[in-house]
């Protein structure tokens, strides 16, 4: 189950194209441009040239065994803050993300990885490190109960909605919550619905935030903990890329797999194990061709591939 964000440049089926092309299993997706909060609706051609796409990959969700595999996930905008503290910019996050499901359920996408959001409080300065397992803050509280109320206030909106929210593990930089599992944990914990919730879990991510995976033993205890935190069983989508910063260091840097400061022990753990293997994992590593024309999600597809045990029938 290895794929990658591809581009919806042109048309959106252009992204299921280039994932068919470079022979992925999955692949994740913007619905819409990331970065502007204005959007016109779909039309019935761009649903129904997706859905149609969509059927020829055998990949349409709604037409699958329970249980199968997804193989489709988007990503909401980049603007989107709802543990933000002031009303007006809360009240715009939470009608964007509405929108951003609302996308999914018309295109058949299961799933829709979202960044949990910023408190805008006090934050540590730039450098110094998290502590993982603290209590949160009373600022990081109150952002996160803010999130809690949003995602509350969009089920009530979005009644019996199949797509599911993944809230993505984060490095923690400036006020940004979900560098520490519990907090997503806390969130899910919390919500009325908590069956619209999943989990995204970010090696480079989880790596900046503090979590040392450099070691097949270290990669084994950082995963046991987000299980024991979180829940394998609500972990929906992977996204496998290497870390520019070091461990702890809160830099949002992605590096392309094996280039960076993960260890190749974080990619060992993720991809053999079984509990994994119908979870999507998607690359987000810089988009680019080697010297020979390749393009890197390939190579990096590859290298992840090699990562993977040989196993017994």
């Amino acid at each position: 189950m290895f794929g990658s964000h591809l581009s919806i440049a042109g048309s959106m089926t252009n992204a299921l194209d280039e994932a068919k092309r470079l022979k992925m299993d999955c692949v994740q997706v913007f619905t819409k441009n990331q970065r502007q909060w204005k959007v016109a609706p779909l039309t019935d051609a761009q649903v129904n040239d997706w859905l149609s796409a969509l059927k020829r990959m055998q990949w349409d969700a709604t037409e699958q065994p329970a249980g199968s595999p997804v193989r489709v996930v988007s990503h909401n905008s980049y603007l989107i803050n709802m543990a933000s503290p002031d009303p007006s910019a809360r009240d715009k996050s939470i009608a964007l993300q509405q929108v951003e499901i609302e996308r999914c359920e018309q295109l058949h996408i299961p799933l829709c990885v979202a960044h949990p959001g910023a408190h805008l409080g006090q934050a540590l300065p730039a450098g110094r490190p998290h502590t993982l397992g603290a209590k949160p803050s009373k600022d990081e509280r109150a952002g996160l109960d803010r999130i809690v109320k949003s995602l509350d206030t969009i089920h009530k909106h979005l009644p019996g909605y199949n797509t599911i929210t993944c809230l993505e593990t984060t490095v923690g930089s400036g006020s940004n919550l979900g560098y520490d599992f519990q907090h997503l944990a806390y969130i899910r914990n919390r919500v009325k619905q908590p069956e619209r919730i999943g989990y995204c879990f970010d090696t480079c991510h989880v790596t900046a935030a503090g979590y040392d995976m450099t070691t097949d033993t270290n990669a084994q205890k950082v995963l046991d903990r987000f299980d024991a935190e979180c829940g394998f069983e609500h972990l929906a989508v992977f996204h496998l890329n290497d870390s520019v910063g070091a461990v702890g260091s809160r830099r949002d840097r992605h590096a392309h797999i094996g280039d960076g400061l993960c260890g190749r022990s974080c990619f060992r753990a993720i991809v053999n194990h079984r509990r994994f293997d119908n979870v999507p994992k998607i690359l987000e590593t810089p988009k680019e061709e080697t010297d020979k024309g390749t393009p890197w999600d390939m190579v990096n597809i590859r290298r992840l591939k090699r990562f993977r045990a040989r196993r017994g029938r």
